[in-house]
Order: C-alpha cells, then sequence, then structure tokens
C-alpha cells in the first residue's frame, strides 16, 4: 500500500517582527536587521526609539494595536547616513525649446534593529 503524505504551502516561519510607522510610511522591522529611513535627525550610533508599532509577532502570537500597540516600542541603532541612488527627471516640451533636467537623491539613514518591546519586555 502506497503512503500518502500531506503538505502544507504555508508561508516560511520568520520569527518575531514588527510593523511600525515610521517618516510617513509602514516598514516591516525583524531584530538584528538593518534598513534605509528617511533621515532621521539623530548622531551616528545614536539609539532612537520608535513607539509608533502597528503589529507586534512573536511566538505567543501576533498583538495587532488600534492604530497602536500600546506600550510597545522598537529600539534602533543609527549605523550611517548616506544618500539613496540619482534619480534624473528630464521634461521636455515637444517643438519648442523648452527643456528642464533635474537630479534628486534622497537623504537616507541607515538603521539597525536592537530589539523589540511590548509592555517593557523584550521579545526579541
Amino acid at each position: 500500500m502506497a503512503e500518502t503524505s500531506t503538505t502544507t504551502s504555508a508561508a516560511p516561519e520568520t520569527g518575531s517582527y514588527a510593523i511600525v510607522e515610521a517618516s510617513g510610511q509602514q516598514f516591516w522591522l525583524q531584530p538584528n536587521r538593518y534598513y534605509d529611513l528617511d533621515r532621521l535627525q539623530a548622531d551616528v550610533d545614536a539609539t532612537v526609539t520608535l513607539d509608533n508599532v502597528l503589529l507586534v509577532k512573536d511566538a505567543k502570537g501576533t498583538t495587532l494595536g488600534k492604530p497602536y500597540v500600546k506600550n510597545a516600542s522598537v529600539e534602533l541603532k543609527v549605523m550611517a547616513h548616506r544618500r539613496g541612488p540619482k534619480v534624473i527627471v528630464y521634461k521636455m516640451r515637444p517643438k519648442k525649446k523648452t527643456r528642464r533636467k533635474n537630479g534628486h537623491r534622497q537623504e537616507l539613514t541607515r538603521v539597525m534593529v536592537q530589539s523589540i518591546s511590548v509592555g517593557g519586555k523584550a521579545i526579541s
């Protein structure tokens, strides 16, 4: 008799993470990873705390805020201030002598996620 096996196509477990609001955007942050955010007013090697936590997932389960999770925070360490890639904007009006070329580089801050905590307890 043939042996049957059952498999599930569930997403792989990513461990603990938090979804936070920073710079007018939402970011999925995991511990011990680095991310590029819009420029933060902080010195290099300084610690920044984000309190606008929308969702926290850990081994116990998922906590969803309405709109923010109470007593939740994410500790970030500022690694460097840098600039993003150059974006060229070129505007031209056909059949006229009107041409305009502009370049833009976004100011970014590279941060490392130190810890995610809920209610004063670090979950990661």
